[in-house]
């Protein structure tokens, strides 16, 4: 697979080949996608019957890109006489291409410039998992535009191409008949649309509000807002200050625009394969930014109760009081051969909704958004105990209702795979995986605060306390494995224990669910040469018979992972092992440009000496890029108490002084500064 370039405004992306191509095949994800659509699958330009190939490529943010393009082999670029430059921008539910043909000689020259198109409007599931394929819909040319589309019932998606300079306009693209004089220019600009027109032919694109889905000057506009917004950043350590800008451009592309909420923005997932709403990577995302960019979450929490779960669905696994795990728009969403429109097949989304509503609060003073949201904070716990515990002993399970197309494992390591015993087998169902009872214990424990705080109802956070107190010791006493000192992956049908190592345990520790006699164990095997790479800690340890390096949730390494993990260290009080894994997360991001991706492979750093790509990752993406501000939160101590904000950092000496300036919440801004040399203010 061909390294693709690409340019994203919340869901709307292009993906193409480092000269701007994108050239259609089965296995090759390039094109441009919106609404869980390929609007586009060829998009070729050539001069002159030539493929033109790239001198350099610029890509100044997240939503535009130029191509420096020559024509010929790389052995004739220093003889060229002509040169392309290709720019492009998000434009709404589209985008512009700008093309600038530039003539370096002393005559005037006739050139033919050629753009090819079409779509295979392939659902993004069909590109995700690539297989047999075929162009498809139909082709129009109408007033110099080029028109393509699909219909199937009344699911209906268009494609509309057009250009600002004539141009002879066929079913298979432009073609352009020009002449440049000597040492002159020439340029067009195309604009490509994709619309998505409902039944009455209203194009879904009128109902949405977007900040991302403007122009590109308003864009521009947009993102010196956002940037001047966050609380500003300085440290000793430069790639620490590369990558928490990074993170705040990647944060603002991936800003995504539900139809429910038009005027409003939530993360969304991650570029390409996950450009949609997924309801536990909104929440992780809004946890880990809550310091600095705390309206992300209002809107997160808002739509997920507005889809909560209202009746038994087993094609969309929906429960009473569950939260939705996956959203989607496409064609195989609406014709109900996938189940996400929504899809609930998530047993820790729902305990996660509570905790991040809890904590949104004690960041915000927000007390408005609690009593709103009180109904579905409350059904959302009873769903912990009346759904979530399948067997009655207090745990919370999952079993699929959906075992045709839902998912297999209903946890973030959602892979068939990913939920093991160390010798490989694979257990069987219903599983309760260890991070899920963590989370239930910090949402009975969050939710006793709201009920007595905000909800009026003390005798209901005392019965919510009790459980937790109840779960916490019975945790303890099941998930534990004597001979090994560490915490089961999970629960087997039998009760067994899953004795997998894995860093789920680490998530234990950021719940708070640990007994105390327990964490220095638990943090001993997290930082031990079986499970910490280097790099950071691996989603499964080596000597696991599953283990692998490359393995999508067995052996990779995840930044949002290791940022729990780092925060549940700090928790229990081991602030050098915390430091150590938010070094080493920064340190590999300087690998990918600052950029923190999904995941990466598992090798030790002595083996390879720097971060290997895990090759599928997406990047950028939400709750990766929330690790590096859920890592600074760590360093610098940053937690809110009633209307204070207090700072107590531990930073590693490598970081030397780090200042975060003007940070939002119920105090209005505060300033945090941490010096490592002597760990205080």
């Amino acid at each position: 697979m061909k390294k693709l370039v690409r340019i994203l405004d919340g869901n709307v992306f292009a993906l193409s080949e480092d000269n701007g191509d994108m050239a259609f095949s089965p296995t090759n994800p390039s094109g441009f996608f919106a609404f869980d659509t390929r609007f586009l699958s060829t998009w070729r330009l050539s001069l002159d019957g030539e493929q033109l190939n790239p001198l350099a490529v610029h890509d100044p943010s997240y939503y535009e890109i130029r191509f420096f393009l020559v024509p010929g082999h790389p052995t004739h670029y220093v003889d060229a006489k002509v040169s392309v430059i290709r720019d492009r921008w998000i434009s709404g539910c589209g985008f512009v291409e700008q093309l600038t043909v530039l003539n370096h000689t002393g005559e005037a020259v006739d050139h033919v410039l050629r753009v090819e198109v079409d779509s295979d409007f392939a659902p993004i599931y069909n590109v995700v998992w690539p297989h047999a394929s075929t162009l498809r819909g139909y082709r129009e040319v109408s007033d110099g535009c080029l028109r393509l589309g699909y219909r199937r019932e009344k699911f209906h998606r268009l494609t509309d191409v057009s250009s600002s300079e004539p141009a002879e306009v066929d079913e298979r693209g432009l073609t352009f008949r020009i002449r440049v004089d000597r040492q002159g220019k020439w340029s067009t600009r195309l604009q490509v649309t994709g619309l998505a027109p409902s039944p009455n032919g209203e194009d879904i694109r009128t109902r949405l509000g977007h900040h991302g889905h403007q122009k590109g000057a308003r864009l521009r506009h947009d993102l010196s807002e956002w940037l001047a917004d966050a609380p500003q950043l300085s440290c000793d350590w430069e790639p620490m200050a590369v990558t928490y800008r990074r993170g705040l451009v990647d944060l603002a592309g991936l800003r995504y625009t539900p139809l429910a909420a038009p005027h409003e923005s939530m993360p969304a997932a991650g570029l390409p394969w996950s450009a949609t709403i997924i309801g536990r990577d909104s929440i992780f995302t809004c946890f880990q930014t809550l310091p600095f960019v705390p309206r992300l979450a209002t809107t997160t929490l808002r739509l997920l109760a507005l889809n909560q779960g209202t009746v038994l669905d087993d094609f969309r696994d929906e429960e009473p009081g569950k939260i939705l795990n996956e959203f989607r728009y496409g064609e195989m969403a609406a014709f109900e051969e996938r189940p996400q429109s929504p899809y609930f097949g998530g047993a820790d989304v729902t305990p996660l909704f509570v905790v991040l509503l809890d904590e949104y609060e004690r960041w915000t003073g927000d007390g408005a958004l609690v009593r709103e949201l009180e109904d579905a904070a409350r059904a959302a716990l009873r769903w912990i105990d009346e759904y979530g515990d399948l067997r009655g002993d207090g745990y919370i399970w999952y079993q699929p209702r959906n075992e045709r197309s839902g998912a297999k494992n209903h946890c973030w390591k959602d892979t068939p795979e990913a939920i093991c015993y160390r010798d490989g087998r694979l257990p069987g169902l219903p599983r309760a995986t260890c991070e899920l009872q963590g989370y239930a214990y910090d949402a009975k424990r969050r939710g006793a605060r709201l009920a007595r705080e905000f909800w009026g109802d003390p005798a209901y956070a005392d019965r919510l306390e009790r459980q937790a107190a109840e779960l916490k010791q019975r945790f303890n006493r099941d998930f534990w494995i004597d001979d090994g000192g560490y915490f089961a992956l999970a629960l087997g049908p039998d009760g067994d224990r899953v004795d997998a190592l894995a860093s789920n345990m680490g998530h234990l520790l950021w719940s708070g669910i640990t007994d105390d006699d327990k964490a220095a164990a638990v943090a001993d095997h997290l930082l031990g040469p079986r499970l910490f790479s280097g790099w950071g800690v691996r989603t499964l340890a080596t000597e696991q018979v599953s283990y692998n390096p490359l393995g999508y949730h067995v052996g990779t390494v995840w930044p949002f992972d290791n940022s729990l993990i780092a925060m549940g260290l700090r928790r229990y009080g081991f602030l050098a092992e915390a430091g150590v894994i938010a070094e080493s997360i920064v340190d590999a991001a300087q690998h990918f440009a600052g950029r923190v991706p999904e995941s990466f492979a598992g090798y030790d750093r002595e083996l390879t000496r720097f971060p290997v790509p895990y090759p599928a990752a997406n990047s950028p993406q939400a709750s990766a890029t929330g690790a590096i501000f859920l890592l600074l939160r760590t360093l610098l101590g940053l937690e809110p108490y009633g209307e204070h904000l207090v700072v107590h950092p531990a930073i590693p000496e490598r970081f030397g002084r780090i200042e975060l300036l003007d940070i939002p919440g119920r105090w209005g801004h505060k300033d945090a500064i941490g010096n490592a040399r002597t760990g205080a203010p």
